[in-house]
This record gives structure tokens, sequence and C-alpha cells, in this order.
């Protein structure tokens, strides 16, 4: 294998399981914990307007996870799990230390490292971006 397929295989596999943790996490907190369930508990962390912000964040959660595992808009959504974590981390996990069993922040920061390199990288070859928007001399090929 040259290095191009592998770096678009290795893109789309990093691309695919972040999606699909996102896209589960995001489903959770609509099914499992409920909407109103997830903005008791977000206010209970102190995240500030939790009732406006659990609804986003489970929505960005799943959408931005099935368009990471889909390769659409994969930078768009990228950088806003990318942010969604990083408000995770700063608002709840950080005063916890790195450990998760301790409510610490090592999921949302590794979650907020693998977002960030998809938001910078892009989706590879192997997405729908690519075939959308990977045209040579496409205006939107940045998002490809």
């Amino acid at each position: 294998m040259n290095q191009s397929t592998l770096t678009n295989t290795a893109l789309t596999v990093l691309r695919v399981i972040v999606g699909f943790i996102f896209a589960a996490h995001g489903w959770q907190k609509f099914t499992e914990f409920t909407i109103a369930g997830t903005q008791a508990a977000f206010g209970k962390m102190g995240v500030p307007a939790a009732d406006v912000v659990a609804p986003i964040v489970a929505t960005i959660e799943l959408v931005g996870g099935i368009a990471l595992i889909a390769g659409v808009l994969t930078r768009v959504f990228a950088a806003l799990l990318a942010l969604d974590m990083l408000g995770a981390l700063f608002l709840v996990h950080a005063p916890a230390g790195l450990f998760a069993d301790k409510g610490g922040y090592e999921l949302v920061l590794a979650l907020a490292a693998a977002a960030a390199a998809v938001a910078l990288t892009g989706a590879g070859q192997i997405s729908i971006d690519a075939a959308v928007f990977g045209r040579k001399g496409s205006k939107l090929g940045i998002l490809a």
C-alpha cells in the first residue's frame, strides 16, 4: 500500500469510529436519558443555559456523528464536535482530574483531539465530501 492509500484508510477508520461514538452518545441523550433528563443533568453539572444547551449538544452529537460516519460536511461537524468536547472538558470534567472512572476528562479530551484531527485533515477520499466537493477546481474544495 502506498502512503496515500494508508492515509485515506486511516482517516476513514478514525472518522467512522469517532463518528460512531458521538452518534451513540447523542442517541443516548435522546432515548435513554431523554432531553429533559439531559437538561436536568447538565444543570446539576453547572452547564450554563442547560435547558438550551442540552438539546443542541444531543443533536450535534447524533447528527454530527452520523455525518462523520458518512463523511458529509465532515470538517464542519468535526469542528463542532471538537468544540462540544472542549466545553464538556472545561465546564464539567476538568475539576475531576484525568481519569474517567472519577468523572475525569480522558475520554472527552481524546474525542476532542480526534474530532479536531478530522476537522483539520478532512474526511479523506473515501467519503461523500470527496465525491461531491473533491473535484479539481471546486470552489468548495475546502470541504473535501
